[in-house]
């Protein structure tokens, strides 16, 4: 049952052909610069994104299945051109809908409005320019560049993981005199499902000022 279910995500991750069951892809990644860096935390610099986007609700696991599918259907040449786009890293994705005190952790339980996820689109992609999506649940939208704090962890990620890493960044963040810009937490991940868990690249993401 539990194969079956994730199967769609593991087909849609053959788009990083380039990616080992030993470590990352070498596919395009945002662009960042970074700022500072005190392992496993790191202050960026993000270039201006141009995303393609969309909401599923659930559990994160089976929000991620179901949003990766129509991404992947739409970078696979679904939208109005039949434009093929390449797969980058990392996949994001954040909890909508939700309010968090800056001291409190992230709320466990999925949001109503549930889980947004994101592709980030190739540079050489603008608002104009990028294929307009066919299907109504996906959208194309631009980030501006921002700063953000970044915290790394490897293995699965399930909403315990998320919760418990992103309270660890928020207690960094503060005792290093940032301030958060949002309640917004965003989980980047950059393997496709099949690497070693210890070998996954995975991060918790704050905007600061």
């Amino acid at each position: 049952m539990t194969t079956t279910r994730r199967l769609p995500w593991s087909l849609g991750a053959l788009a990083l052909s380039a990616c080992s069951v030993f470590g990352e892809s070498n596919v395009e990644k945002a662009g960042y610069e970074t700022l500072a860096q005190s392992n496993p935390y790191e202050v960026r610099r993000y270039d201006d994104l141009v995303l393609v986007s969309t909401v599923a609700t659930g559990p994160y696991g089976d929000a991620s299945d179901a949003a990766f599918r129509r991404l992947f259907d739409y970078i696979s040449g679904e939208n109005a051109t039949r434009e093929k786009v390449e797969m980058t890293a990392p996949v994001v994705q954040e909890r909508k809908g939700e309010k968090v005190a800056m001291t409190a952790p992230v709320l466990q339980e999925a949001s109503a409005e549930g889980w947004k996820m994101s592709f980030v689109l190739p540079a050489s992609y603008t608002l104009a320019t990028a294929p307009a999506p066919t299907d109504p649940a996906v959208r194309l939208e631009s980030r501006p560049g921002e700063k953000v704090a970044v915290r790394r962890f490897s293995g699965l990620v399930g909403d315990r993981d998320i919760n418990e890493e992103a309270a660890e960044l928020r207690r960094w963040i503060e005792l290093n005199g940032y301030e958060a810009a949002s309640d917004e937490v965003r989980v980047a991940r950059y393997n496709p499902p099949w690497t070693i868990p210890f070998l996954r690249r995975n991060e918790i993401l704050i905007a600061i000022r």
